[in-house]
């Protein structure tokens, strides 16, 4: 049973919305099984089946979560399946509702990272991981014209992102750095009323004519539970708080702050909070920390990583699974290095997942007062523009090591810029690129199919050039 309240009213006598704690599992596993194709992917699968086929929430009700998840830190899929999962069935289906979503993604990444591991050195794997780079790089700057189109409406959001842009590619400022300075400029232009800092676009959730709150199972009052409620915000956030950094915290103790898993524990510990942007921008930190300053992947490794995500159901921010994985394998200590490799990817996976439910089950009951909030729109405004310029520094790095098999690192005092040998440039890396480009760009072929065609191209690209 579930209790609900109108605004501004007493507590209503309890009602049933009817849906059982075991029809919504059975649910969420299918959202679950179908999130291919990134965090908007995601999101209109959610969209199609809680809201259009199920009816259990309203159109307002769900762009109302979903626009509360894109200002927090970390993949907003997952923060939205917890979120009405939380709404419907209280903290036990947020909990399993945030479980499932990652669930089908983390046993696949987990296989392919097997078979990465053991039998990447063969020819149809190689071919494999070798087509599947060039459909990759299309995706990203697939995702460098979507975002651009709906974030840099004006003089201003196109100057952020430039900004952004220079600052991380050519001086390789932190990402964090980043997006606060972003943040804090649109928070002050927000806070002053500034129209050039409104929140514009978003996610499409569907077409058609869109359900009412009151014409869905929940209704258009508030369930009872889902009122602020500090002793219980604070009582949970503080146990899965305890859940996600007593592991760290006993890492760094018993195995020292230089030990792989340590520092993977504390490394992604860190991206959980700082990433804002989605999980384009947060691949070009992650990119940016593990191949060029940890060492853990060379640069195609990570363009695997990431074709392994984009094939798979679940969160592409899973890659990091992958990033984690490697680095423990190469560096098991005491350990057998598939065992290694497991408990890392394990880690990885609970300290970059376990924060979402923190910070839904912390803000969702407050997030009314929210709502029309200027200076957070402006802030989450600016967040979003100069998170297009990261993904183009994405998008740039990707290309000069996916089309050229030569790139040098040139250091002009505090600039740095990365130069390609143009004679090294890889044929077959750039036809299928923009075989990749025309299918995604041009013929709107979606991504998984593109991404097979891709793999296949390479796989007999690779083997005739073995006859």
């Amino acid at each position: 049973m579930t209790e609900f309240v109108k605004e501004g009213s007493a507590p209503a006598s309890a009602t049933s919305h009817g849906v059982s704690l075991a029809e919504a599992t059975k649910v969420w596993a299918r959202v679950a099984a179908l999130s291919f194709g990134g965090p908007a992917g995601q999101i209109a699968v959610m969209h199609r089946i809680v809201v259009d086929e199920k009816r259990w929430i309203g159109e307002h009700r769900f762009l109302h979560a979903l626009s509360y998840c894109m200002l927090l830190p970390g993949p907003e899929a997952h923060q939205l399946a917890i979120y009405i999962g939380w709404l419907m069935h209280r903290t036990v289906g947020g909990l399993i509702a945030g479980v499932f979503f990652v669930l089908p993604g983390f046993v696949s990444i987990l296989v392919l990272s097997y078979i990465y591991a053991a039998f990447g050195n063969v020819t149809f794997i190689e071919g494999l991981f070798f087509g599947l780079k060039a459909a990759v790089l299309a995706v990203v700057l697939q995702a460098v014209f979507r975002i651009g189109s709906r974030a840099l409406k004006n003089g201003v959001m196109l100057a952020i992102a430039g900004i952004a842009f220079v600052a991380i590619f050519f001086f390789r400022v932190p990402f964090p750095l980043i997006i606060l300075a972003a943040a804090l400029v649109g928070f002050l232009a927000g806070r002053s009323g500034s129209a050039l800092f409104k929140l514009g676009g978003g996610h499409k959730a569907g077409a058609g004519a869109a359900l009412d709150d009151k014409d869905s199972l929940l209704g258009e009052g508030t369930p009872f539970h889902a009122h602020p409620n500090l002793t219980w915000s604070m009582k949970i956030s503080a146990i899965l708080v305890a859940l996600w950094l007593l592991p760290v915290a006993t890492l760094l103790i018993t195995l020292g702050a230089d030990n792989v898993f340590s520092r993977i524990a504390v490394f992604f510990s860190q991206m959980a909070v700082v990433t804002f942007g989605g999980a384009y921008a947060v691949l070009a930190y992650v990119a940016q920390e593990a191949v060029q300053n940890f060492g853990w992947l060379k640069p195609g490794e990570m363009l695997d990583g990431l074709g392994m995500a984009e094939t798979t159901p679940g969160p592409l921010i899973m890659v990091v699974q992958f990033v984690g994985f490697m680095a423990a394998f190469r560096e098991p200590g005491a350990l057998n290095p598939m065992t290694a490799a497991t408990f890392a990817a394990i880690l990885t996976t609970w300290v970059t997942f376990l924060p979402s439910f923190v910070w839904i089950f912390l803000g969702a009951p407050f997030i009314e007062k929210m709502r029309g909030n200027l200076a957070l729109t402006g802030a989450m405004s600016a967040i979003t523009a100069a998170v297009v310029g990261v993904i183009l520094n994405l998008a740039i790095w990707l290309a000069l090591h996916v089309l050229f098999r030569q790139v040098d690192e040139h250091v002009f005092g505090p600039l740095v810029v990365e130069v390609p040998e143009f004679f090294s440039i890889d044929t077959a890396s750039l036809v299928l690129t923009v075989a990749a480009v025309i299918l995604l760009l041009r013929a709107k072929i979606s991504v998984v199919p593109t991404l097979g065609l891709c793999a296949l191209g390479g796989i007999l690209w690779t083997l005739g050039s073995t006859i």
